[in-house]
């Protein structure tokens, strides 16, 4: 199991000690803000991979006048971390060259704070603070296209702004936390075997991912050791998810630049998918295989089945690409550098397609999967992102195979682990769409006391803008499908 430095910082350490972090390889994964008997505390999580390793800086807090300083200076995330804290928890960071809300909207009364334990009930909403305070871009010809945050069809929320001259986005705005759920403040209290159901549904396409998260999180603060033949299940059914949601997202990409009939294919492939998944745990979105101590998979999947997918998939990429009318419109769109991807510590297949070989299976492995290379391609652009997924299709269906070879089906581990002191645990587990990281704390009776949960999203949605920025408006449906991010794993 792995291991966490655990260290308590004074707030004018902070900074020189994130700086030796960061410096020494070391990413900013989770900040967390707790609210302890009579005082709050910031938790700051670092990781880095190849070998595994994790350190944790905790801050303790004035709970009457709570400020911290900001590290938005050394790391772009931690100023959007600092952003959600203050929305959230009160907590101030100081010095931040960014200070506007980013969870609160505008009708949120000022001085409610939903996740301290005094909120309350919601109270009334207003419209205290206005309108959000764009930045306005000025100039001959510049107007500006606002789009949201209601979206026809079945997507959550958001808005998006573009100033524009002719059909060349000059700058994007994206505005999320339309539906701010509430989802962390939901698992205080409970058992930890009650917050599995809740952690399958942070965001639905995406329910392996979250429940293996938060279950490796959850058996890390317990002490429970897995068995391996339950953690190769798991990553089985991790690999499942990704080749569903990546054949969506090429027939998606394909179907955006009016390759209708490619998409009509990988809906085709997507249901075959759901189909086996539904053999493989009961479930086409595979909820229930993923349990604290455990996995449960009623069959392993049909390994002739899973290789001819590989195939079809390899032979509707091979013709997308072979289409000029396709890579017309997906080479050289919407580019994202690699350092761009660094600064904004992007992760998954967006950072992947800009040249960063980031990827929790290889950085923090929470089983073995025996040798295997990440694609990744240097370009940044719609065709990289495509080019990755394709990629990643093949290397999963191997990886299945693999992992099966001398499995067997059934229900392995699933005792509920139990505490009976404080303590915490880290999860984090590389998702179809990027790493995800929980971590969670339990009180002396061994319910939950905190958890918080960073879904990829929440660090690629600053760069689908940067990405965005000189493209034209009409190429926007295609780009965000490029990205494809959670609304849900963001609004949490």
């Amino acid at each position: 199991m792995t291991g966490r430095l655990i260290v308590n910082v004074r707030a004018g350490e902070l900074a020189d000690r994130t700086a030796r972090l960061l410096a020494g390889g070391y990413r900013l994964a989770l900040v967390a803000a707790h609210e302890d008997p009579g005082a709050l505390r910031v938790v700051y999580l670092y990781t880095a991979g190849a070998p595994d390793r994790r350190a944790e800086l905790h801050v303790h807090l004035d709970p009457y006048e709570p400020a911290i300083p900001s590290l938005a200076g050394l790391s772009f995330p931690a100023g959007r971390f600092e952003r959600e804290m203050r929305d959230l928890y009160g907590i101030v960071p100081m010095r931040h060259p960014l200070p506007h809300r980013l969870v609160r909207h505008h009708h949120w009364p000022r001085g409610w704070y939903p996740m301290r334990a005094d909120a309350g009930p919601p109270p009334e909403f207003g419209d205290p603070e206005g309108p959000y305070p764009f930045l306005t871009v000025g100039g001959p010809g510049v107007y500006e296209i606002p789009v949201g945050p209601v979206h026809a069809g079945l997507i959550e929320p958001g808005h998006f702004r573009f100033s524009v001259v002719g059909e060349t986005i000059l700058k994007l705005k994206a505005r999320l936390w339309f539906v701010h759920r509430g989802i962390e403040r939901l698992f205080t209290g409970r058992d930890p075997a009650e917050g599995l159901e809740l952690a399958e549904r942070v965001s639905g396409d995406t329910s392996v991912g979250h429940a293996l998260a938060y279950c490796l999180a959850v058996e890390e603060a317990t002490g429970c050791v897995v068995e391996a033949a339950a953690q190769r299940g798991r990553a089985v059914l991790l690999e499942l998810e990704r080749l569903y949601n990546h054949v969506t997202d090429i027939g998606a990409l394909c179907n955006d630049v009016g390759h209708g009939i490619l998409n009509a294919h990988c809906g085709r492939v997507r249901e075959r998918l759901l189909r086996l998944n539904a053999e493989v745990t009961g479930h086409r979105l595979l909820r229930g295989g993923v349990r604290p101590g455990g996995a449960a998979l009623r069959a392993l999947p049909d390994l002739a089945t899973l290789r001819a997918v590989g195939a079809e998939v390899a032979e509707i990429a091979g013709l997308a690409l072979g289409h000029t009318v396709v890579t017309d419109r997906f080479a050289g769109t919407a580019v994202l550098t690699a350092e761009a991807a660094g600064d904004l510590g992007a992760l998954g297949y967006v950072a992947r397609a800009s040249g960063l070989a980031v990827d929790a299976r290889q950085d923090h492995p929470f089983t073995d999967l025996g040798p295997f290379s990440a694609a990744t391609r240097s370009g940044g652009d719609v065709l990289a992102r495509f080019q990755v997924r394709a990629e990643e299709i093949a290397t999963s269906v191997e990886l299945i195979a693999r992992l099966c070879e001398g499995s067997a089906p059934g229900e392995t581990g699933g005792r509920p682990p139990r505490a009976g002191r404080a303590s915490s645990g880290v999860g984090i587990v590389e998702g179809w769409r990027g790493t995800i990281t929980h971590r969670v704390e339990l009180a002396a009776g061994g319910t939950l006391s905190r958890v918080k949960i960073v879904d990829p999203s929440f660090f690629n949605w600053p760069a689908l803008p940067v990405a965005l920025g000189g493209a034209i408006v009409p190429d926007f449906p295609l780009v965000n499908k490029s990205f494809n991010l959670s609304y849900a794993g963001n609004d949490l």
